[in-house]
């Protein structure tokens, strides 16, 4: 990778060029909308950084598919994907798929025809570009195409920390302490862990300002908490600073460091190795759930492979026809090296509303609270861990946490096609949460 970064000199040096008053003046983004300066060298420095390496992969792309919901996404040769720029990557290739996967017991997934849902391994992730009948050939890995105006909206307060969430939040759960962030889940701890597994239904969760986003996903955790904490984390998240709209997306995140410096969402920085030429990360999942009406969910698998030791994401009820989407190299992380001592499943919304202002309205899942039930309410069903057999087990123990449940509650059981399973959510502020 470093040989090829020569072959863009020219083109930065115009892009430079360009925005050479960055950090003096204002400029405009590709839709002509006004921009704030960069604050320092720094942002600025930041800025040419990232530019410099959408660049790259948009050279790189050897074939360039026009979703019918707007985005771009280009198909990039697998070798040259983000993941291989870190320095702990350099020079390497993606890995074969790992040669077992986790046991399952007999029962213990349920038929999500019984419910009425959608789940195709065939297609385990429905999304939007696919709906164009493009796909990207084998040996290339779609890549949603991020924009300079992206760059610049979600770089509002730090372009060096593009892709990042921001300093200073609580972004996993053990307590319900403030922040901004506010949470529903379940948890278990106390254990080893080398993997979780459930499945969570999309909702199109509205978000009531840029500066907020919902999602729902499965934590893999370790490590100190506003120390070292070590996290990879997977689900559907509305986040309109991060991908300019309203619509649910899948979504990665990871970090080695309680999210002070390392890791970031999607393939927005080098890490996580994408191997699935058919899941685009960051892009609309379609169709998504509707209220009393029908559901659709995903299935969720993350798990340490017990031979090469990486993280590997899957989704799809599965089998070995399971859709791999790739793995987080476990030279990535320290604590979570070995294994994780915390696996956490639920929703998170960022309320970014002043201390003493009304709750923001922002939802969390579908809106509504868990007593409304099945087609109303958002769930995760089948939730499960991956013991030290590799084997996948129910989350025994399984701890229900609502910050705020006057905003957003949780309530579960277990028993059944679903096993153990909760509903959360709900729509912010209402009566109970002023």
């Amino acid at each position: 990778m470093a040989a090829s970064c020569s072959c863009f000199v020219p083109f930065l040096l115009l892009l430079l060029a360009s925005a050479s008053a960055l950090t003096t003046t204002e400029r405009r983004g590709n839709n002509g909308t006004r921009r704030p300066a960069f604050s320092s060298e720094e942002e600025l420095r930041g800025f040419r950084s990232i530019t410099a390496r959408l660049a790259r992969l948009r050279d790189a792309s050897v074939k360039t598919i026009q979703s019918p919901d707007g985005d771009v996404i280009d198909c990039v040769p697998a070798h040259l994907q983000p993941a291989f720029e870190h320095p702990k990557l350099r020079g390497q290739k993606p890995e074969s798929e790992p040669a077992e996967r986790p046991r399952s017991s007999s029962g213990s997934f349920s038929n999500a025809a019984d419910r009425g849902e959608d789940d195709d391994d065939d297609d385990p992730l429905p999304q939007a570009w696919r709906r164009s009948g493009e796909s990207c050939p084998d040996g290339t890995v779609p890549v949603r195409r991020t924009t300079e105006d992206d760059v610049l909206r979600a770089s509002s307060s730090s372009a060096t920390r593009f892709g990042m969430k921001a300093r200073g939040g609580v972004f996993a759960r053990r307590d319900s302490t403030g922040g901004g962030h506010e949470h529903a889940v379940g948890y278990v701890t106390g254990g080893q862990f080398y993997g979780a597994k459930a499945s969570l239904n999309v909702w199109p969760a509205q978000v009531a300002s840029p500066a907020e986003f919902s999602l729902s996903q499965i934590w893999v955790i370790s490590g100190a908490f506003g120390h070292d904490l070590n996290t990879i984390e997977a689900g559907w998240q509305v986040s309109p600073q991060l991908y300019g709209d309203n619509s649910p997306r899948f979504f990665t995140y990871w970090t080695d460091d309680a999210y002070k410096e390392t890791g970031c969402y999607n393939l927005h920085c080098s890490g996580f190795v994408q191997t699935s030429s058919r899941v685009a990360i960051g892009a609309a999942i379609s169709p998504i759930s509707t209220y009393a009406g029908r559901q659709f969910d995903i299935t969720v698998l993350i798990w340490k492979d017990p031979r090469r030791g990486h993280w590997w994401l899957q989704l799809g009820s599965g089998g070995s026809a399971g859709g791999l989407v790739g793995y987080w190299p476990s030279a990535l992380f320290t604590h979570l090296g070995s294994r994780a001592d915390m696996v956490q499943f639920g929703g998170e919304v960022v309320n970014a509303r002043p201390a003493g202002a009304p709750h923001t309205p922002t939802q969390m899942g579908s809106g509504r609270f868990p007593a409304e039930g099945y087609a109303r309410a958002a769930y995760f069903r089948n939730v499960q861990v991956v013991d030290w057999d590799n084997s996948l087990v129910p989350a025994a123990g399984l701890r229900l946490l609502a910050d705020r449940p006057g905003c957003y509650d949780i309530a579960g059981g277990s028993g059944g096609a679903w096993g153990t399973y909760f509903y959360y959510g709900g729509p912010g502020r209402n009566a109970r949460c002023p």
